[in-house]
């Protein structure tokens, strides 16, 4: 898929992609990260717009796998992802209306945009305020790559503590959830910092972010219970 060959047509290259994902024998991570990976491959030198271009076209088939195919895309093609600002965003945040699809949006596309500053502060916080539970969650899911190594983060205290104080008395159970994830992974480049917010907030915060982040910040696990055996996130 290089300038000049007759797959530089994006929506060939969309509905091939489409035609193979669909013809998979079986939906599984496994499998579809292996055709998103030989796609990488093809595309790794083909222009960023063409790549983000090419990644809505296939949200636009509204199916899960889809979206996942397509944020992936994005995520692992770097110039792409660099190229992101405000409206890509928003486009890429289309539909997001379940845990996996939001957790996706803010850890391969939104909250890395954001830590280098190609979305504003502003943009996540029109998420805090909205009445969709989705967008608040992705608002907190959205701190993770900002302090997650694993994810290209060094850190950053204050714009995850200022999302995070914004939802502290959100009890919505999947905000709740995103809320403990944004503390935990905190918690591993500030402790202290994490420690001292809960200190503050400890009568708004629901009981499971005060235990999880409290078992993270003193044994490393959620849930210390499930050490053995159990499943852990």
């Amino acid at each position: 898929m290089r300038s000049g060959d007759s797959t530089n047509n994006v929506e060939i290259a969309a509905e091939e992609i489409s035609a193979r994902l669909l013809s998979l024998e079986s939906f599984t991570t496994e499998s579809i990260r292996a055709l998103r990976r030989e796609f990488s491959k093809r595309l790794a030198k083909s222009p960023p717009r063409f790549v983000v271009e090419l990644a809505l076209l296939l949200l636009d088939k509204h199916t899960m796998e889809h979206r996942f195919v397509a944020y992936e895309l994005v995520c692992h093609h770097r110039a792409a992802l660099a190229s992101l600002g405000e409206k890509d965003i928003r486009l890429f945040g289309s539909g997001i209306a379940s845990w996996g699809s939001v957790d996706m949006f803010a850890c391969y596309l939104a909250g890395p945009a954001w830590r280098e500053n190609q979305v504003s502060d502003q943009l996540i916080h029109s998420w805090v305020r909205s009445r969709n539970r989705w967008w608040r969650r992705a608002a907190l899911v959205s701190t993770v790559p900002l302090n997650s190594k694993a994810r290209g983060g060094s850190g950053d205290t204050p714009r995850t503590l200022e999302v995070c104080a914004s939802l502290v008395a959100d009890r919505d159970d999947m905000v709740v959830k995103a809320l403990s994830w944004a503390l935990r992974e905190l918690s591993k480049r500030d402790p202290k910092a994490a420690e001292q917010f809960l200190e503050e907030h400890q009568s708004l915060l629901a009981s499971r972010v005060l235990r999880e982040v409290r078992n993270k910040l003193s044994t490393g696990l959620k849930n210390p219970r499930l050490r053995d055996g159990g499943k852990v996130r």
